[in-house]
């Protein structure tokens, strides 16, 4: 059963200020996000858009926003296919157990000026 459904986009060009600093990267990403953004060269800017987005969409589909939630708790890795993945960690999967949702669905996209996430809960 599907019990949250969030969508969310970004526009890369703000991203573009983000990926130098550093501080800044370490604030709202984990670790292996800013590690994986910043091995990415030109088009960090994007990944970096797309994984934020995913952020907020999660929140979004959650109904009760990132208020409670540290960023950093919310990880977007690409799986050996290439597939994103959401993995979660403290105040973020406290948040989804919430909802009663075990498993968390997301899809990225970006092209030049924008990254949109599309993230699904459900209840298995």
């Amino acid at each position: 059963m599907i019990t949250g459904i969030g969508v969310d986009a970004v526009y890369v060009k703000r991203m573009e200020k983000w990926v130098s600093n550093r501080k800044l990267l370490e604030k709202f990403f984990h670790f292996d996000e800013v590690a994986y953004v910043t091995s990415r060269g030109k088009s960090a800017a994007l990944s970096l858009a797309a994984r934020f987005a995913a952020k907020e969409a999660f929140g979004k589909a959650l109904g009760t926003g990132l208020s409670n939630i540290t960023l950093k708790d919310i990880m977007v890795v690409n799986n050996d296919n290439g597939r994103p993945e959401i993995k979660l960690f403290n105040t973020a999967q406290n948040a989804l157990e919430k909802t009663g949702a075990n498993k968390v669905h997301i899809s990225l996209t970006h092209e030049r000026d924008s990254a949109i996430a599309m993230v699904v809960l459900e209840k298995i």
